[in-house]
C-alpha cells in the first residue's frame, strides 16, 4: 500500500506576473497563504495552470524553490517537473527533487508522444534516479496520448511512483485502474467537475483550477469525500458547476486569471500566445463569478 503524497484538495496555483511580465514573488507568497488558510493541503507549482511552457528553466526552478521555503512544511509541495525530452524531465526532476518537493507531477511526453511501453520507461528512468515519489499526468486534451490501465499497472510495481492525476474525462477509466492497482496506485481528480464521481470510486482528491477562486469550497467538497459524505459533496459539486465550466470558458489559465482579477486578486495577465479573454467570455464569466458570490 502506498501513502498518498497528500488527500483532499491540492490546488495547481496559477503564476502571478507583474505589468511588465515577471513572475510576481509578493503576489505569489499573497496566494500561498491564501490557500493554506483555505484548507488546502497541497500546492501544485509551476504546472499546467501556473503557465510552466512559458517558464524558462530558471524560472521554474526558482519558483520551485521559492514555494518550498516559503510553504516551510505548512502543507505538501508539489513541483510540474515534465517534458517531452526524457533527459529534461530529468534535470527538473532531480532539481525539484534536492529543493525538497514533496511530490512531483510529470505529465507525459507531448508532441513527439510515444508508445506505452516508451511511457513506461519514461516513467521508469526518472522514478530510478529520484528520490521524491512522482504522481504520472495524464492529460491528453493536452498532450495526445494517456497512460493506458496497463501501463499504469506496471508503473505501480515501482516504489517512486505514487499515482496519476488523471484527466482523462473517462469515468470508466479511473474504475479500471483503480480495479487493476488497488493501493499500489494513487488516483487524484484532475477534473473539477469529476472530483465526486472519482472519489466515490476511490480517488484520493483533485488537483484542482476551481481551487485558485475558491479553496474553501473545494476542501469542503473533498473533505465530505473523505469522510464518505458523498450527499453533500453532490450538492456542492452541482452548485459550482456552472462556475467551474466558467473557468474553462476559454483555454485555461486564461479564464481563471482574468477571474481572479475580476476578484481583485491582481495576479497579472497571461504570458502569450495565451491572451485575454473575447469580451463575450469575459461576461459570462463576470455573470458566474456574482452569481457563486464570489464578486459583488
Amino acid at each position: 500500500m502506498k501513502t498518498p503524497v497528500f488527500c483532499g484538495s491540492s490546488v495547481a496555483i496559477v503564476t502571478p506576473f507583474t505589468p511588465d511580465g515577471k513572475v510576481n514573488y509578493e503576489k505569489f507568497h499573497e496566494l500561498v497563504d491564501m490557500q493554506i488558510a483555505g484548507g488546502t493541503a497541497a500546492i501544485v507549482v509551476c504546472g499546467t495552470t501556473g503557465e510552466s511552457a512559458t517558464l524558462n528553466d530558471e524560472e521554474h526552478l526558482a519558483l520551485v524553490k521559492d514555494c518550498i521555503d516559503y510553504v516551510n512544511g505548512r502543507v505538501k509541495v508539489i513541483a510540474g517537473s515534465g517534458s517531452n525530452d526524457t533527459m529534461h524531465a530529468l534535470y527538473l526532476s532531480q532539481a525539484c527533487d534536492g529543493f525538497g518537493a514533496d511530490g512531483l507531477l510529470v505529465v507525459t511526453p507531448y508532441y513527439n508522444k510515444t508508445s506505452q511501453r516508451g511511457l513506461v520507461k519514461h516513467y521508469e528512468y526518472l522514478a530510478d534516479r529520484v528520490n521524491t515519489p512522482i504522481i504520472v499526468y495524464s492529460v491528453p486534451s493536452r498532450t495526445g496520448m494517456s497512460a493506458s490501465v496497463d501501463t499504469l499497472k506496471e508503473l505501480s510495481t515501482h516504489p517512486m511512483i505514487n499515482g496519476v492525476k488523471d484527466a482523462n474525462s473517462n469515468i470508466g477509466g479511473v474504475a479500471a485502474t483503480l480495479a487493476a492497482c488497488g493501493d499500489e496506485l494513487n488516483v487524484w481528480s484532475g477534473n473539477d467537475d469529476e472530483t465526486v464521481a472519482m472519489m466515490a470510486l476511490g480517488a484520493k482528491g483533485v488537483i484542482s483550477v476551481w481551487a485558485n477562486v475558491d479553496p474553501r469550497g473545494v476542501a469542503d467538497l473533498t473533505a465530505a469525500c473523505l469522510r464518505g459524505d458523498f450527499a453533500a459533496a453532490a450538492a456542492m459539486q452541482l452548485k459550482a458547476y456552472a462556475l467551474i465550466k466558467s473557468l474553462f470558458i476559454e483555454t485555461n489559465p486564461m479564464p481563471v486569471k482574468a477571474a481572479m482579477n475580476m476578484m481583485g486578486i491582481e495576479v497579472g495577465p497571461v504570458r502569450p500566445p495565451l491572451c485575454e479573454l473575447l469580451p463575450e467570455n469575459e461576461d459570462k464569466l463576470r455573470a458566474r463569478l456574482l452569481g457563486y458570490g464570489l464578486i459583488k
